[in-house]
């Protein structure tokens, strides 16, 4: 039975056994061209065309699987399953390399390990550099020396706080933890462990999350492993420890199946995970973790304050929750224990007012620790100063419709019609006029729309026929006008310009871009000489890209003389970092005179994000057809 040569033929075969696909999405999953992955086909089917399937290529579907020898495939499968534990895609080997360095005794020889996974030498170099970016994120690094290879260089706590960390993210995919690492826990299931923690848990009337008690499990199990290895915690003296979680820790201790009795900073290791993960109303800290959370939450509000037109400082209730997440969140930030916010990718797109405000105020505290704060904790900070913020201002933006309500009808009549449209559409703003002759001596409706109890001629805007009394159908009618987003059309005539409009055509970096862009904007004197900095500090924190290659990069701060848009089309593409290739860029420069009006532009901007407008508005060369078609959106 034959052996395929390359893995990612194996990758290929499993691939389009579980279901046809088209060459794109091949290319996708793979990481490869079209044009390698046709060369792939061609190569497959010639080695299993004697191994009882073939492929074939169907308009609409894509490539699809034939088997029509069931007996003969299910031999050649089992022949490729012999290596299945292989990594195969980039993400996996990035993955497996990571886990390897992290548990292995001695050093890592690449020439050894791309001679095991049937690859060159060259692509895991490749693979390496990203698995050098991850762990720096931990505050680990990779020592490589000549014939001794390559060895993980941290404290004991950084590795294990990126190993429980990657396992974790593996069970959120679904991967089975033993295939990865089959002696992370020896002799006990993972199961067996999270329920022995359950139970000692419970016996101190102590809760987690299901979520928490996983990724607790998978720290024990993750301890017990370099404990058996000869790697035990050292010199972990915490203040942060309350002695009832180390009691906690101690009596989970004595259930696990330890070779040796741990050491008293084991017990403590463990007590901080535990305190860091606890749901509770009034959190179980020391005096000094107190301190440092309630101080956090008082720069937090203040600084708000002070720059933004919102004062939160009286809300109790906000402050209630901030301390009590602010507590847990700072000893997770300090033991870089990992906490998986499921929103944290939809919290920028969703929340964007609450979004910049947190991250401004929380950028001043960062800059003062030596913590790293990740996107997953500052979405749960913005979600909880975007509660407080929806509690006491009307934070949504929307421009509210205008209608100019013509009646000929008599008073009462009028009255009644004009209570039972503001019942229907609150947020219509009416102007009314009892004259048919008054309205046609307007040469121009400032209103949006019309709605007239007779027939009249239309103008500039739309007329709404009604009836006195109006019906069901009627009023929808009135409600697709009410409903319209006006918003767009009104930001682009507000915000938008020809003079701050630019289209790229030479390969330019994300710092060439902003220093051309303040160069001019700090010549027409309408950022204010902080606008710069803030722009590119704004930027080092967490990335501006929204989506389908749009970026929005604008100031921590409020720094506007007043408010524009300074919009940027780059066909060729800046390099975002991250990987991320942004074509659309729109540079936000926003005064506190209009603040909350311009949280509108983010309405526009996620718009022409869903509707996937980018390639067609990347086609505009001048301002004009820009505007039109962002107008439309098609």
């Amino acid at each position: 039975m034959i052996k395929l040569p390359h893995p990612r033929l194996h990758q290929l075969l499993i691939q389009l056994h579980a279901e046809p696909l088209p060459q794109e999405e091949l290319a996708r999953r793979l990481n490869v061209s079209t044009r390698t992955v046709r060369t792939d086909v061609a190569t497959l089917n010639e080695l299993i065309a004697t191994h009882g399937a073939h492929l074939i290529h169907q308009r609409g579907s894509g490539y699809q699987l034939k088997i029509y020898n069931q007996g003969l495939f299910d031999a050649l499968l089992a022949a490729q399953g012999q290596d299945s534990g292989l990594p195969r895609t980039s993400r996996e080997r990035v993955l497996h390399l990571q886990i390897l360095l992290l548990t292995a005794e001695q050093g890592i020889k690449l020439d050894e390990l791309a001679d095991t996974w049937y690859l060159s030498r060259a692509a895991l170099q490749g693979d390496m550099a990203e698995v050098r970016e991850q762990l720096s994120h931990f505050r680990l690094s990779v020592e490589s020396k000549p014939r001794l290879g390559m060895r993980i260089q941290g404290e004991e706590t950084a590795i294990r706080a990126c190993l429980t960390q990657l396992l974790y993210q593996e069970l959120l995919h679904n991967n089975q933890l033993q295939t990865l690492l089959p002696n992370l826990c020896p002799s006990k299931t993972m199961e067996v462990v999270g329920n022995h923690i359950h139970a000692q848990l419970a016996r101190h009337q102590l809760r987690l999350a299901d979520e928490s008690l996983q990724q607790l499990a998978i720290y024990c199990a993750v301890a017990l492993l370099r404990q058996a290895s000869g790697h035990e915690l050292r010199h972990f003296a915490s203040e942060d420890l309350t002695l009832p979680l180390l009691a906690v820790s101690r009596d989970i201790y004595a259930v696990l199946p330890t070779l040796t009795p741990p050491v008293e900073d084991e017990i403590a290791g463990l007590a901080i995970q535990i305190q860091a993960r606890l749901i509770a109303d009034t959190p179980q800290l020391s005096p000094a973790m107190a301190a440092e959370s309630e101080q956090l939450v008082e720069h937090l509000l203040t600084y708000i304050h002070q720059h933004y037109p919102y004062d939160l400082r009286g809300d109790q209730q906000l402050r209630a929750d901030l301390q009590t997440h602010i507590s847990a969140m700072l000893l997770r930030v300090k033991y870089q224990i990992g906490n998986h916010n499921p929103l944290a990718d939809h919290i920028k797109q969703y929340y964007p007012l609450a979004y910049d405000i947190t991250l401004a105020a929380i950028s001043e505290w960062i800059k003062q620790t030596p913590y790293r704060l990740t996107h997953h904790e500052i979405g749960y900070l913005v979600i909880h100063i975007g509660v407080g913020l929806e509690r006491h201002y009307d934070i949504g933006y929307t421009r509210r419709p205008q209608a100019l309500l013509l009646c000929d009808a008599g008073n009462a009549t009028f009255r009644v019609l004009e209570a039972r449209i503001k019942r229907e559409y609150p947020q219509l703003q009416l102007t009314t006029l009892e004259s048919v002759r008054d309205y046609e001596g307007l040469a121009q409706i400032a209103q949006d729309f019309v709605i007239s109890t007779v027939k009249v001629n239309e103008k500039n805007a739309p007329v709404v026929l009604v009836a006195p009394f109006p019906t069901q159908y009627q009023l929808e009618q009135l409600g697709k006008l009410v409903l319209i987003d006006r918003t767009r059309p009104y930001m682009l005539d507000k915000y938008f310009d020809a003079d701050h409009f630019m289209v790229v055509k030479e390969p330019l970096t994300q710092a060439e871009l902003f220093a051309r862009i303040c160069d001019q904007l700090e010549a027409e004197d309408l950022v204010e000489s902080g606008f710069r900095a803030s722009l590119q500090e704004r930027e080092r924190i967490v990335s501006t890209m929204l989506g389908e290659g749009i970026a929005l990069p604008h100031s921590l701060g409020l720094l506007a003389r007043r408010t524009l848009v300074y919009t940027v089309l780059a066909p060729q593409g800046i390099d975002w970092g991250n990987g991320e290739i942004a074509t659309l860029i729109f540079v936000l420069a926003i005064s506190k005179a209009d603040y909350e009006e311009a949280m509108g532009l983010y309405d526009l901007f996620l718009a022409l994000m869903n509707e996937k407008a980018s390639r067609n508005l990347l086609a505009c060369r001048d301002f004009a057809s820009f505007k039109a078609l962002a107008r439309t959106g098609s």
